[in-house]
């Protein structure tokens, strides 16, 4: 019933760690079928019920190895096509809303012709983030070096150095002073 290919597979899924455990019993379920022994022995070994160990040997042995992935469910059709996900995922990533510096769910659903909640779920799935945007932006006009600069030849010129004095008594203790340290009279309560 199991071919070489099929055991050595099946058998590698079960002893690898990152398996998904799901997968990992469908695995064992095949492997201790394929010793002839019956499904509700198969469930007790495993901890399964006879009927699950039913339909993953049946599927096995109409589906193979493909059969032990999960198969569509029902409900309708999906409502967003593959080629909207990419263009959301797209515009997402390659441009900015006018007047906004970056897309909201509202902003990019009115501007696809598509619901909040679908570009929110593709935003979801893809790990997109456009509020949380951390990538250097260039100014729309870069600032002109003086003509006597040394950089005027440089297509974005150097940005100015802020210099700021550093107090004459550097501390060793990077630390701020306990309120031990202070010597504060300890405070006084009054009780009313």
């Amino acid at each position: 019933m199991l071919s070489d290919e099929e055991r050595a597979a099946l058998e590698g899924w079960v002893r690898r760690r990152s398996t998904p455990q799901a997968w990992a019993l469908r695995c064992r379920i095949i492997l201790a079928c394929a010793e002839g022994v019956s499904n509700k022995d198969v469930a007790v070994r495993l901890g399964s019920t006879p009927h699950a160990v039913g339909r993953w040997r049946a599927r096995f042995v109409e589906y193979r190895i493909a059969g032990l992935g999960d198969m569509p469910r029902s409900g309708g059709p999906r409502s967003v096509t593959d080629e909207q996900v990419a263009a959301v995922v797209t515009r997402t990533l390659e441009s900015t809303p006018k007047n906004a510096t970056h897309w909201s769910t509202r902003s990019m659903a009115k501007e696809m012709g598509l619901s909040q909640s679908s570009v929110s779920r593709i935003w979801r799935a893809f790990g997109l983030q456009p509020h949380r945007s951390e990538t250097f932006k260039l100014p729309p006009q870069p600032f002109p070096a003086p003509a006597s600069s040394p950089l005027s030849s440089a297509p974005f010129p150097s940005p100015p150095l802020l210099l700021l004095p550093l107090s004459s008594r550097i501390s060793s203790n990077p630390l701020p002073p306990s309120p031990a340290s202070l010597s504060l009279p300890p405070p006084s309560y009054k009780s009313s």
